[in-house]
């Protein structure tokens, strides 16, 4: 597992996860499914900081940015036909979505990032979404392939056991 941007065909790897716009034309791509982005923050946070309540209020708040997806610092957030678009400040710019979540669990900002990356936490109460009356644009999951590689039944079995596990979190 990696966060970085492979490529498929010199590291010899037979199938890939990316989310985002995909740009590598040399890849056979198939969209598995489409991630809500939620913005979150542990409840230690908000108690310390204060909740937003719109989102040029995350302005005086301090975000938490992956680097490796698409949006980074600016965002558009819609309500109905209403649309706002924020520049965030950053206290920490990290890429590792596993950085990213440990930051938000210690409560050290807040972040915006698909549902899938903080289903348990969500869950749990451990953290929290806020501005839930927001939309943000969703980010689009693919399983890409090397284009005339056959692919393994390793890598299928792969895919298979992700689709469902990911319909099931969703």
């Amino acid at each position: 597992m990696d966060d970085r941007a492979v490529d498929l065909l010199a590291e010899n790897i037979d199938v890939a996860l990316r989310m985002g716009v995909l740009t590598d034309s040399a890849l056979k791509a198939r969209k598995l499914a489409q991630a809500e982005r939620l913005v979150v923050a542990s409840p230690a946070y908000l108690a310390r900081r204060g909740t937003p309540q719109t989102p040029t209020d995350l302005l005086e708040h301090d975000g938490i940015i992956y680097g490796q997806s698409s949006g980074g610092q600016e965002w558009l957030f819609r309500r109905g036909t209403s649309e706002t678009s924020v520049y965030l400040r950053t206290r920490l710019k990290l890429s590792a979505a596993e950085g990213v979540r440990e930051a938000v669990l210690a409560g050290q900002g807040f972040t915006i990032a698909s549902r899938w990356m903080f289903v348990p936490e969500l869950d749990s109460g451990e953290v929290t979404s806020i501005l839930d009356e927001w939309t943000l644009p969703p980010m689009d999951l693919w399983v890409i392939y090397p284009l005339g590689r056959l692919t393994s039944a390793k890598a299928r079995a792969f895919i298979k056991w992700f689709e469902k596990y990911i319909s099931q979190a969703a």
